[in-house]
Parts: C-alpha cells; structure tokens; sequence
C-alpha cells in the first residue's frame, strides 16, 4: 500500500538546501529554514519523565478531529500496593494513553506493573486509575513491591 498523505510528513527536513546570494531573497529562505525547522522540531518525542509536574511528550493525537491534542506526562513513584494520589483533574483531559506502564522491584527482580482493571491479577502487580488516585493492586502470589514508577501520559482536550 502506498501512502499518498501520511500524518507525519511535516516532521522531516531536507537534507540540502541552496541559499540565494542576494540578500532579501536569503532572508526570505532563512525564515522558511527557521519554520521548517521549528516545526520539525516540535512534533517529535520529548524524552523528559519527571516526577514533580507533568512535562509536554511531543506527542500527538487527533482523536475527535484534525485538531491535534497534545499529551502530558508524568511518573509516580510507589513502594506497594495502595493509593497514589496523581493531581490530575481528569474532567479536564479527554483520557489517557496506551503509554501507561509502571515497573517495580523485590529488591532483586524487576518486573512489568501492568495498566489493567479494578481487580487483581494472580500472580501479577497491576494498576488502574480513578479521578484522584492511581490504585496498585497485588494479586495473589505477585511479588513483593519494594519500589516502583508508573508512567502516566495523559491527552488534553482540544
């Protein structure tokens, strides 16, 4: 299948441009660089996970219409299973991504905190999230959570 109007064409830059020796007609391609530039530079992956406030992703999504909807971000640090308390006014966002995950340890394992349900997993540490908190469940046989991080990536409303 050949793709005539891919999303994301607007993120790629040429590799070669030739500037014109007359001066205005420079300027002139000198801002189109900036532009381009700029523009490039903005739609890609942000790769900055901080715990203290939510941090812009690079990310994009345009669920309901062509107006992009930008993501936020954000880890949360956690030592069992319980209550998390996020920050987040969910009535304010149109929901969360599938770039929700959470890793943890034992203290020598690390391990994979599953995005799942409201019950527990056998075997599993998994989370889900109300409008205040992010709730870890342990199930049955998981292992023991000394530490852990849950990423959250969350989409704004347009």
């Amino acid at each position: 299948m050949i793709m005539t109007n891919p999303v994301n064409q607007v993120s790629f830059l040429r590799t070669s441009r030739e500037f014109p020796e007359d001066l205005r007609q420079l300027t002139v391609e000198m801002n189109r660089a900036y532009v381009d530039i700029a523009a490039a530079t903005n739609v890609r992956g942000i790769g900055i996970y901080p715990t203290t406030r939510p941090s812009q992703t690079g990310n994009a999504y345009f669920i309901s219409s062509a107006q992009r909807q930008l993501t936020l971000r954000q880890i949360y640090t956690f030592t069992g299973a319980g209550n998390i308390p996020h920050g987040i006014i969910t009535s304010q966002i149109s929901g969360f991504t599938p770039s929700c995950y959470g890793t943890f340890t034992d203290g020598t394992n690390f391990y994979g905190a599953i995005f799942a349900g409201n019950t527990s997993i056998p075997d599993q540490v998994s989370f889900y999230i109300t409008p205040s908190n992010i709730v870890v469940l342990a199930g049955a046989g998981a292992p023991t959570v000394v530490t852990g991080l849950i990423n959250l990536e969350w989409i704004t409303k347009p």
